[in-house]
């Protein structure tokens, strides 16, 4: 996941009457074959399967090796210096390259797996070129993708997070410190999504939204408000389920079922992501690939 955005008062607390507590517990697990709200026991994927991505011809998407720049970042920050100030956030999640050899030790999937992000970004099919479009990213964390769509040219990047399941004090912390070795001119705002419209943040021409609707106690309020700040298009990357034969439902998690994070809500079908984008003022919703449990889909105005 990328980030959970969820305003005060609607997310599942830490303890929520369930007896269930939160930890912080981050995503490295799948979800199993899931009926009747009863978990399946499900064959572990070979470590190269997990990285499988299927695209809508069947064929599979090639991986690639990840090979971290040495060219130094635009501050001109030496090795020494970045890694000096990565040190000093307590927590990353994404896997970021900044220059000089030097990659941040993200968790994202699970920890001490470089590739993870970058296979994330390789999902997304992003444009090439994003020169002169502007871009919001929605659940940024510490900002790979904010950064990413600058890198391609965008002309206004804003990450928004509310980061709700951690201690104020970490807050952006990552995204500040990336965004000062980059050299980035990539903005960032503490905000919900049920907050967004065009009066508060414009509109943006491409819309990132990555990791969250799963999070989300009302998803289709939340794609409605993406909607509403979307001039071109969306990118949606969630959990999904391939069970119920395919129907546009979603499975309900009343507690911590899908990777011990009680913050899940929603376990969604393809088809009913699909057929909530469109419901939600999208005119187009286009599958471009799933992997292991995972799927992106965009939705075009």
């Amino acid at each position: 996941m990328e980030r959970s955005v969820e305003p005060s008062g609607t997310h599942k607390s830490r303890n929520h009457g369930l007896g269930k507590r939160l930890t912080y517990i981050f995503p490295g697990r799948r979800l199993g074959n899931l009926i009747a709200g009863k978990p399946h026991k499900r064959r572990e994927r070979e470590p190269q399967e997990q990285w499988e991505v299927w695209l809508p011809d069947g064929t599979q998407l090639p991986l690639t090796a990840v090979r971290p720049s040495q060219s130094p970042p635009k501050s001109a920050m030496d090795r020494q210096a970045i890694e000096r100030r990565i040190a000093k956030v307590p927590f990353w999640w994404h896997y970021i390259d900044l220059g000089n050899g030097v990659v941040t030790p993200g968790n994202q999937w699970k920890p001490n797996c470089p590739w993870a992000t970058q296979r994330v970004r390789e999902m997304l099919q992003l444009p090439e070129s994003l020169a002169g479009k502007t871009v919001l990213d929605i659940g940024a964390w510490d900002g790979y993708f904010a950064f990413e769509a600058e890198r391609r040219g965008a002309s206004r990047v804003l990450a928004i997070d509310n980061f709700y399941r951690f201690d104020e004090s970490l807050a952006d912390q990552g995204f500040n410190v990336a965004k000062k070795i980059l050299g980035s001119k990539a903005e960032f705002r503490k905000m919900d999504v049920y907050d967004l419209s065009p009066d508060k943040v414009e509109m943006f021409d491409v819309v990132l939204f990555l990791g969250v609707i799963y999070h989300l106690r009302h998803p289709v309020l939340a794609l409605e408000k993406v909607a509403s700040v979307t001039k071109e298009m969306m990118i949606l990357e969630s959990q999904f389920t391939q069970d119920y034969g395919g129907e546009p439902v979603a499975r309900f998690l009343e507690g911590d079922e899908l990777n011990k994070d009680s913050t899940n809500w929603w376990v969604p079908t393809r088809a009913c992501l699909e057929a909530m984008i469109r419901s939600a003022g999208f005119g187009r919703a286009e599958f471009v690939c799933n992997s292991a449990g995972r799927i992106v889909i965009k939705g075009y105005k």
